[in-house]
């Protein structure tokens, strides 16, 4: 097991006493009394804070951690003035006023060698040479005539042309990344490019998984009479890794109320999250719930979302804890809009929810207010080359098809109950869920 200390155990802002639900977020709430998506993922995040620890690492293992501080240049970048084409460095002071100049060629630098000194004349470079000191633009080498040890440059050179400066992409001292950025490969490419081999980072949060149900089986085993093989974990965990966590996989747990309780608490012990699927809900056999209840608390297990609705939030013996439902799409949407940006508060992400962009839908539907209702849908081109949302045939929380066939979620917002074929609504690709 894992020293709390080293894990940093801290992670919860706000421990509640066992056996509590609480009831909080009276505005948050719509006219059924469950809580609103916005406010169930505000809250949950409310109630967390950053993990401690850090780490360093070389750029090579850098891609997707989180900066622990932010990052200032310690050069400028590009780190000398040099030439942006292949060609010719001059000084601009040396041209003709509105006709074609002929100057000598004095030298030449390629990439790599040291700049040189330019009196009057011309001095051949290449790209991502050092600019000769004294020049003062470049002329492409396409423009100009060249023979017999000179060069014959076109009027209408603009002074400056083709010359990058030193620092003008970053200057010494800037600050190039922000601390909590969690880092890209374009970023790793700009850290390099500095001369930086290694970064601080946020130590990553470690999240207990596993499923609960005794109908559950691993996958490659044989499957029983009423078996189904567990495919919430292996999609939690592969979304777990994404958002940058280091998952404990905990296997399946039956539904058997002790056994769970003890479960949760030696999870608890040892990581910074715990997330489970299933059993959260009010069947006789959904006994995570209670067992929540009998070492910690429930902040709220009821958010007006379609699929998704019983997402349980509290904490397990300290620990923050999210059970999800148990239906595959609903942990998909529970996990994104609710469990992710939980996620990046503990790992101390700078986060900022996906953007959805308009698409005009390709089918009808109907539907009840009061739940935001995610739908899964395709892209397709019409026969004028926009773009129009399909939804996919597949309406089941249950269908795991629905997910892996559409490229993302049309969101219905909590008012809207009918939307015809042209309409615009929000769409969200998958892309930028995970």
């Amino acid at each position: 097991m894992i020293d709390r200390e080293e894990t940093g155990g801290d992670a919860l802002r706000q421990p509640k006493q066992a056996g509590t639900v609480m009831a909080r977020l009276g505005g948050g709430r719509t006219d059924s009394g469950l809580v609103t998506l916005d406010a169930a993922a505000a809250d949950a995040v409310s109630r967390v804070h950053p993990i401690a620890g850090t780490v360093e690492l070389p750029l090579a293992e850098a891609d997707g951690r989180v900066l622990a501080q932010a990052l200032i240049a310690p050069r400028d970048l590009p780190p000398f003035a040099n030439s942006a084409v292949d060609g010719y460095a001059i000084r601009f002071a040396d041209l003709a006023a509105g006709a074609a100049t002929s100057l000598p060629v004095l030298g030449r630098t390629m990439a790599g060698e040291a700049p040189a000194r330019l009196e009057r004349g011309a001095w051949r470079i290449f790209t991502g040479a050092p600019v000769p000191a004294g020049a003062d633009t470049i002329v492409m080498q396409e423009d100009v005539v060249a023979g017999d040890g000179a060069v014959v440059l076109p009027a209408g050179v603009k002074c400056g042309a083709n010359l990058r400066l030193a620092g003008e992409d970053v200057a010494r001292g800037q600050e190039v990344l922000p601390a909590g950025r969690r880092l890209r490969p374009q970023d790793l490419g700009l850290l390099a490019a500095l001369g930086l081999a290694d970064v601080t980072a946020r130590r990553r949060p470690r999240v207990a998984l596993f499923s609960t149900g005794d109908e559950l089986i691993e996958p490659g085993q044989p499957l029983g009479p009423g078996a189904i093989y567990d495919a919430n974990r292996a999609m939690l965990r592969a979304m777990l890794v994404r958002a940058g966590a280091e998952v404990a996989d905990l296997g399946i747990l039956r539904d058997e109320a002790t056994g769970l309780e003890r479960r949760l608490r030696e999870a608890a012990a040892g990581c910074d999250l715990v997330i489970t699927s299933g059993g959260v809900s009010v069947g006789e056999a959904d006994h995570v719930r209670d067992a929540v209840l009998a070492c910690g608390a429930l902040d709220l297990w009821r958010v007006a979302i379609k699929p998704g609705k019983p997402i349980a939030i509290g904490s397990v013996a300290g620990t923050p804890f999210v059970g999800l439902p148990g239906n595959p799409v609903a942990v998909f949407v529970g996990f994104a809009f609710v469990a992710r940006p939980l996620l990046a508060r503990l790992a101390g992400e700078t986060y900022a929810p996906p953007t959805a962009r308009p698409v005009r839908l390709g089918f009808a539907c109907a539907r009840k207010s009061g739940r935001r209702e995610f739908l899964r849908v395709s892209l397709e081109q019409d026969a004028e080359g926009g773009i129009i949302a399909r939804k996919h045939p597949g309406e089941g929380a249950g269908s795991l098809a629905s997910l892996a066939q559409s490229d993302g979620l049309v969101v219905l917002a909590e008012d809207v109950v009918r939307v015809e074929v042209g309409d615009s609504a929000p769409f969200l690709p998958y892309a930028e869920l995970l």
